[in-house]
């Protein structure tokens, strides 16, 4: 199993400077999530091949990898314009992770919840497209339902996963979306069995608490998806079940098993939060 760290706590330091800051903070594995000056959220990448290049050099040199690429595009989005961009995106962004020396990618059904149907039509007009360029390029990809996707419940986008019926295509648990999917960690991780393959952590306040009304937006009845991304033990995910459900299930010995640290919660003490969030990792799975 790899434990990399999502770094966009640490998107205004410069992009060839990243990689030296990751390797001082513990960590000898990025997951590459959305930055503008790379691959920016639901846009063409930035990067050309100079870049990119760049970029490698100075991961080798901070004994640094890319464990995973993090693109968000609106594959799935109703729009078939937008959709049509978002595949355009993805065959390059795909093109830019290969280039990295990297064979996983991980991302979002995206889409819209009040048009699921309709999202996941255009979700699979994209797997038509993309699914054999992931195959060509022999890069893996991890799915994540996520608060406001087309698919929010874990139990349904593990059905997903298993229907595009790819080796390559997988499961995504994400910690600080639990209450969004549905709040039975061991269930969803269970439920999703071999196709559980990334997982993302962080903490997170249970919104369904006190009659719903933990927390009040305006105007009532709004569809806003409130979560957080904290520190372990600053929220109210039940951290003993996930780590004793995943050791259970010998999810370190998962063939490319990805952990990732994906805080965001305070960028004022984003090193702090990376540090504190490995050491905690590492004392909850010693025993695997």
């Amino acid at each position: 199993m790899r434990l990399a760290l999502d770094p966009y706590m640490l998107r205004s330091v410069p992009l060839l400077e990243l990689p030296g800051v990751v390797a001082d903070l513990g960590y000898a594995y990025i997951e590459l999530s959305p930055r503008d000056d790379f691959l920016p959220f639901f846009l063409h990448p930035r990067a050309d091949d100079a870049k990119v290049r760049a970029f490698k050099r100075a991961l080798d040199a901070a004994g640094v990898q890319v464990a995973s690429t993090l693109p968000l595009y609106r594959w799935s989005g109703p729009d078939e314009d937008e959709r049509e961009a978002a595949v355009r995106y993805w065959k390059r962004a795909i093109q830019i992770t290969v280039d990295l020396g990297c064979t996983v990618m991980n991302s979002e059904f995206n889409g819209r919840p009040e048009q699921a149907s309709l999202s996941e039509a255009k979700f699979w007009r994209s797997m038509d497209e993309l699914l054999p360029i992931f195959e060509r390029e022999g890069v893996r990809l991890r799915l994540e339902p996520h608060p406001d996707d087309f698919v929010e419940d874990g139990k349904i986008a593990a059905d997903m996963v298993r229907g595009i019926n790819s080796p390559l295509v997988s499961y995504l648990y994400c910690a600080p979306h639990t209450f969004h999917m549905g709040g039975d960690i061991a269930g969803i991780m269970r439920y999703a069995g071999d196709k559980l393959t990334h997982l993302h952590v962080a903490d997170s306040y249970d919104h369904t608490g006190s009659s719903g009304l933990r927390y009040i937006t305006n105007p009532p009845g709004n569809p806003a998806r409130v979560h957080q991304h904290l520190d372990i033990g600053q929220g109210e995910v039940n951290w003993d079940e996930f780590f004793d459900t995943l050791g259970a299930m010998d999810f370190a010995r998962v063939p490319d098993a990805i952990m990732t640290v994906c805080v965001f919660a305070w960028e004022e003490r984003a090193r702090e939060s990376s540090v504190f969030m490995r050491e905690e990792i590492a004392k909850r799975t010693a025993d695997w």
